[in-house]
């Protein structure tokens, strides 16, 4: 491909991106006039127009949709290419992109990373917070954290262990509402659960109902928004143990497992070469299996 076709390109991917030609632009780092020029250009190339304008502002059109996929895995590799650049195969410096879900790229990994970055001040982090399993095979980060087993091929994975979720509060809500005992007694209880059914499970084990969003008295589908009002006291809600006890929640129903994560850590096979990556990817996985050796102390 040209270089000034991929130019066109990159401009269009950020127009889709940001929405508008002005954010665009400024993802780009160029002026609002010169993308435009650039999204004329490829749509002389191309023999179609990309966009259509209307009250909600530029709306793309099938062509452009039909470019999205191709246009993120162009940008993907790009900044593959970019991190891989940044240091030789066998040296610790340059960067290293990681993807983790929310609880465990806020609350879990810091520590770890800081570890790392001590001892190899070379290393730049980025981290992808998401709780959708990225598809590591098309380079959108070089490691991951992920809590289900890996299904795509050409990856390195190790299982670090299981994290056994359980039902906690504060001491100060339990003072005074009491301390459930059993699922039956979280009806008089504020419980702190998820909001849209596709951000939760559909059953617990020993719970003869279905969970449902109509079951909480804090409802959302962010984890760390649930894990906030756990912490605040609101009401008794799902944490994990290492957690829990790093800020002084009190497990109740002990003898009662919300659910079960699996941890992996995965990278893809073609970075094994690599020294800086092998070096995080062994990292995290000693650090995660500490975390998850803390979670079973009790």
């Amino acid at each position: 491909m040209p270089s000034t076709d991929w130019d066109l390109f990159q401009s269009l991917h950020a127009v889709m991106e940001a929405g508008s030609l002005s954010a665009g632009a400024k993802l780009r780092g160029l002026t609002q006039p010169t993308l435009g020029r650039h999204i004329e250009a490829l749509e002389r190339r191309l023999g179609a127009p990309l966009f259509v304008r209307s009250p909600r502002g530029l709306q793309p059109t099938e062509l452009a949709l039909e470019l999205k996929p191709h246009l993120l895995e162009m940008s993907a590799a790009a900044d593959a290419a970019l991190r891989d650049a940044s240091g030789a195969a066998s040296s610790v410096t340059g960067s290293i992109r990681i993807t983790a879900s929310e609880m465990i790229a806020v609350e879990v990994l810091p520590p770890m990373l800081t570890a790392f970055r001590e001892e190899h001040p070379g290393v730049i982090v980025e981290l992808m917070v998401s709780n959708v399993a990225e598809d590591l095979s098309r380079r959108v980060a070089d490691i991951a954290v992920r809590m289900t087993p890996p299904t795509q091929g050409a990856l390195v994975a190790k299982k670090v262990g299981d994290i056994d979720l359980g039902f906690f509060a504060t001491q100060a809500y339990l003072d005074r509402h009491g301390v459930p005992a059993s699922f039956d007694d979280l009806d008089d209880h504020a419980v702190i659960g998820f909001d849209s059914p596709a951000r939760g499970i559909s059953e617990l084990p020993g719970l003869n109902r279905p969970v449902s969003r109509e079951i909480f008295n804090f409802r959302s589908d962010s984890d760390l928004a649930q894990f906030a009002a756990l912490r605040a006291g609101f009401g008794v809600g799902v944490c994990q143990p290492t957690l829990g006890r790093r800020y002084g929640l009190m497990r109740v129903m002990p003898n009662i497992t919300a659910f079960r994560l699996t941890t992996w850590v995965v990278m893809h096979e073609n970075l094994k070469a690599s020294h800086r990556m092998r070096l995080m990817f062994d990292h995290l996985v000693a650090g995660l299996s500490d975390y998850l050796a803390e979670g079973r102390r009790g």
